[in-house]
């Protein structure tokens, strides 16, 4: 005869913990970014073997010491500015968004990069040869210094106009308009100051106006992403803030919170991620307008605990892709960086805007 006890059950799969679905994407998105990073390191003008990169970056080295340079002097360093880069942007253009409550507002659109600029212009168009561009950039730790100093203070001028403004103007739409007049005469001010420049200091400002990822290695990178790692933490710090921010300023008052500290400290956040990043690599546009969307898209959420992350995970992961588009693999011609954000960035908000239909309810 048979035991006509029923037979005993495995433990049912979902007693096993598992991840959360935007833990997932995270995850997953962290599996795209190491993907995107060794095919920036892979792609290019000279061809590579797969195996040769991951010996050279692993600290195996190479036979081939034209390879190992190629890597370890130009691409690494040029991958890790793209990370770097498109996380700074990504995270400070999603909290202009926020503090504006403005699906345009943007570190190029209220006029930050272009007070970058302004403050990288009085620095090489300034009159005597030890300001030109490259001597600067020989200057090592202090000369990186200056530039990152230069470029903050510009962005850090330009954005506390916009926000002096917005205590008196409570239309966003308005103070779009009046940002992006502010960035129209920190321009001109460039333009007008180019004419009585010499030919040499105008040919490398412009150079630098292009944007470049490829500038930047040693000293400069390290200086770089020491500002870049301060102001994210900042930024990171202020996530429970933003998220009461998009309740109104009233809500948050309401709930004793200080909107003028919230204000200074994205100030100061996005000053050194803006102004860092376009005091190094120049002004690249349309990143810190098209990821903070799409990341919202991917996550539908408006929490800022996720997106932070997320922002910087995906602006990187982009600016990546950029990176490998510019340089063209199996070419020796390199694109400017700001054209191919321009060239991606303006598709990715455009599909964004047609798969919501209304970009305001993120920031109601």
């Amino acid at each position: 005869m048979y035991d006509s006890q029923p037979l005993q059950q495995p433990d049912a799969p979902h007693s096993w913990p598992l991840l959360s679905p935007r833990n997932s994407l995270i995850l997953l998105l962290c599996v795209l970014l190491v993907i995107f990073f060794v095919l920036d390191l892979v792609l290019g003008s000279v061809d590579i073997p797969f195996g040769s990169v991951i010996d050279i970056v692993s600290g195996k080295g190479s036979d081939n010491a034209a390879w190992e340079k190629i890597v370890t002097y130009i691409r690494l360093p040029k991958a890790i500015t793209a990370v770097i880069a498109g996380a700074a942007l990504s995270v400070s253009g999603l909290q202009m968004q926020t503090l504006f409550r403005n699906p345009l507002a943007g570190p190029s659109v209220l006029g930050i990069s272009a007070g970058a600029s302004l403050g990288v212009a009085m620095v090489m168009l300034a009159s005597g040869s030890a300001a030109n561009a490259f001597a600067i950039r020989q200057l090592g730790l202090e000369g990186s210094w200056l530039i990152v100093a230069a470029s903050t203070a510009g962005a850090a001028a330009v954005l506390l106009i916009v926000l002096a403004i917005a205590v008196r103007i409570k239309d966003n739409v308005v103070l779009l308009i009046v940002g992006i007049m502010v960035g129209n005469i920190t321009i001109s001010i460039i333009s007008i100051w180019q004419y009585f420049s010499e030919p040499e200091q105008i040919q490398d400002y412009l150079i630098w106006t292009f944007g470049s990822l490829g500038g930047v290695f040693g000293t400069q990178l390290s200086v770089l992403g020491v500002v870049v790692a301060l102001g994210l933490v900042i930024s990171f710090a202020a996530s429970k803030s933003l998220n009461v921010m998009l309740l109104g300023e009233n809500y948050a008052r309401s709930l004793g919170m200080s909107t003028l500290s919230v204000r200074i400290t994205v100030i100061a956040a996005t000053s050194l991620l803006a102004g860092s990043v376009t005091g190094f690599c120049g002004p690249i546009g349309f990143i810190g307008i098209a990821v903070p969307h799409l990341t919202r898209s991917v996550l539908n959420t408006s929490d800022h605990r996720f997106l932070m992350p997320s922002s910087c995970l995906v602006g990187a992961i982009l600016m990546l892709a950029c990176d490998i588009i510019a340089q063209m693999p199996g070419s020796r011609t390199a694109l400017p960086i700001n054209a191919v954000t321009a060239l991606i960035g303006s598709p990715v908000v455009i599909w964004v805007i047609m798969k919501n239909r209304n970009l305001k309810s993120s920031f109601a």
